[in-house]
């Protein structure tokens, strides 16, 4: 997430780690795991899908 210009989506972080992208069903846990991050203040949901990572103190 800090490696991006800006707000990447789920795919985007999937294709960088190396999963199937093409799959939609193979993007679902990451989004969910992504989701769990944002819902705990790690990285920021933005209304669009995508997400960024919040701004280190």
């Amino acid at each position: 997430m800090r490696e991006a210009d800006g707000p990447v989506q789920v795919r985007a972080v999937g294709e960088r780690l190396g999963l199937d992208a093409s799959v939609r069903g193979k993007l679902e846990p990451l989004r969910a795991k992504m989701t769990k991050l944002a819902d705990r203040g790690w990285l920021h949901k933005r209304p669009d899908g995508r997400f960024t990572a919040r701004a280190q103190a």
